[in-house]
Formats: C-alpha cells, structure tokens, sequence
C-alpha cells in the first residue's frame, strides 16, 4: 500500500501541495438537469469549502491558495485541484481557458479535476486528452457506492454503467482516476461497503479516497440524522471497517485519503472527526505500525 504523500514525494522529489480552485459551475443533480437536490451528503459547497474565492481569476485564486500554505512548502510543487461541484460541467471553451490558467505556473505539476462520470463528452474528453500530454490529468470520481439502491437514496443520480464507461474512455487516453467511496452509507452493511471498495480498487483506476461518511449542515441527510434514521461510526469502527478495506486494495493503487476533515463550522456528527491530529495518529497507530 502506498499514500498519496509517499508516491508524490517518490515521484517529484519534494513535497506537493494541493491548491483547490474554484471552477465556478455547478452540477446537473443541482440545476434541474437531473435533479435540484444535490447528492443527499453534498454540501450547500459542493464539497469544496475550503476553494478559493470563486469569484476571483484562476490566476488570482492560485495566489490566494499558495499563501494558505506558504509556510509548510519550500521548494516544493502544486497540484491545481478543482475541487467543488462538477468541473467538466461547462461550455469546452470555457474549460480550456480555466484548465490552461490552472497549468500555467512552472511548479503546478498535475491538474486533477473532481467531476460526474456522466459529465464527459467527447469534446471534454478531447480537452483532456491534448493537456495530458502538456502535464498530467487526473480525474476524480464520485462513486461512493455500487449498490443502486443505495445510489438512489442518496440521490447519486447515474447508473454504475456511467461510470464503468467513463473509466474505460478515460484510461483508453492514458489519464489517471481517483474514485471517491464512503464508507457508512445508511442502510448498507460492511459487507457492502467492502464490495464497493473491492470494485472501486478493481476497476482500472489508479487511486482512491475513503471517506467517513459526515453529516453536514444544510443537506438532506442532516434532517434524517436528527429524526435518528442515520447512524454514524465511532473512531474505533471506522478505524476496523478500514483495516479489511485497505486489504481489497491491490498496492499499484495510491490511497489518496482515509477519512475526511469537512469544514468544523458545517459538521453535525461524528464530532471526533473534526480533531484531525488524533484520528490520524489513531489510523497510523492502527493501520501502519
């Protein structure tokens, strides 16, 4: 097993940073298109609190993001990571402009792109393709779950088969995939959980992110959580769940994330999530040492 720390640093020599931008678009569960519920866990943020200022130029936005972390990189590298919402969700020519912004700087070393399995057309995938050869694409994918029923309750809106086909457009041009799992689901058991993951690691991408599942504030699962109809893990549950993970990931595949650190200020439950430095000392207690 390898982190995402680790092959960078392999990779690149030196630490790398992720700067989060804002692409300014939003998302077909969110305008009408599909839905305009959003993702039942999906914050009124689109899950990209900590972006810059979306109203400010990609140029502008890169500079707000380098002084959020100036003091813990020298001589260190970028990743230009569009965060919130779906970004490939807009006019191509648009994109090309943001997406060429974002590569600019001589230190951003990838652009990795968060986005919808049902929001890559060819025209995107052309787009995609020309700048993989300029500097790496990465692409990242809300999967969370394989089971519909599931899918359905939180309002994922796609089928499996979307993303099953967009993985295979993505790697037929070379560009890497992170897909996204939560873990917690309600309504699902362990052994769904772990089928997911199983899938996801299986299923020709190249990284993947394991989240907890979170109640934030402003979306729907907050109201089913305080009507009691959600459950929430403790540390120590989530900390055994991700032990049997992490043994259905094959090692070629980078593990980006382990859990989630949402913004405080939106997080409902499980609140021993929100102090980050003991559940990452407890994880890699438990699942490194």
């Amino acid at each position: 097993m390898i982190t995402l720390n680790e092959y960078l640093k392999e990779k690149y020599g030196c630490k790398v940073y992720k700067l989060s931008l804002s692409a300014d678009v939003t998302c077909p569960n969110r305008d009408g298109t599909l839905s305009d519920k959003g993702c039942a866990f999906c914050s009124q943020g689109g899950s990209g609190e900590f972006s810059a200022d979306r109203n400010k130029s990609i140029p502008e936005q890169i500079a707000e993001a380098r002084k959020r972390v100036r003091n813990k990189i020298r001589n260190g590298k970028y990743i230009a990571y569009f965060q919130s919402f779906s970004n490939t969700y807009a006019p191509v020519t648009y994109l090309r402009t943001i997406y060429y912004e974002a590569i600019a700087p001589e230190d951003v070393i990838v652009l990795s792109i968060a986005t919808r399995p049902d929001c890559l057309n060819d025209e995107v995938l052309s787009l995609l393709d020309e700048i993989n050869h300029i500097k790496p694409v990465w692409v990242e994918f809300g999967l969370q779950t394989i089971h519909e029923a599931t899918a359905e309750r939180i309002n994922r809106c796609y089928p499996l088969s979307a993303y099953e086909d967009s993985v295979r457009k993505l790697r037929e041009i070379d560009i890497d995939i992170i897909t996204h799992v939560i873990l917690g689901l309600p309504g699902e058991s362990e052994e769904m959980m772990l089928e997911t993951v199983d899938y996801a690691a299986h299923s020709g991408i190249q990284g993947i992110k394991l989240q907890l599942l979170q109640i934030l504030k402003g979306t729907a699962f907050e109201e089913e959580y305080k009507q009691g109809l959600i459950p929430v893990m403790t540390l120590d549950e989530y900390t055994a769940l991700l032990k049997k993970a992490l043994r259905k990931i094959p090692d070629e595949v980078i593990i980006h994330r382990l859990t989630g650190d949402g913004p405080k200020s939106l997080l409902i439950a499980p609140k021993w999530c929100a102090d980050k430095k003991t559940v990452l000392n407890t994880l890699r207690k438990e699942l490194f040492s």
